[in-house]
């Protein structure tokens, strides 16, 4: 995989968000490689500074989001995440709404 899509797919629900971070809480677990369970995706929203997401190899996509922007995150896609500049962010969480038909492999 060398893209990241530019939005959350149709068929999937909102059902969780993280608190805010900042450079002085965001936990090492974001800033090493991670991924979200089968069938989440994440919605990172930056509100301030500048944040890289970086796919973990053997994909090599990565993607910048300044204040208002938003980087989409794939589920079970090891990434991290990194700020360029001091800022906050936040991720919300998604998963497939019941009986809305959500086809995985159609949607990237």
């Amino acid at each position: 995989m060398n893209h990241i899509p530019r939005q959350i797919p149709a068929g999937l629900e909102s059902y969780k968000r993280t608190p805010e971070f900042t450079p002085d809480n965001l936990p090492s677990a974001l800033r090493s490689s991670h991924s979200t369970k089968p069938g989440v995706w994440g919605l990172l929203q930056v509100l301030e500074g500048q944040v890289t997401y970086h796919l973990a190899p053997p994909h090599t996509a990565s993607a910048q989001a300044n204040a208002g922007d938003s980087i989409v995150i794939l589920p079970e896609i090891e990434h991290w995440v990194e700020f360029s500049i001091p800022g906050r962010f936040y991720v919300e969480f998604y998963r497939p709404i019941p009986d809305a038909g959500f086809n995985f492999s159609s949607s990237m």
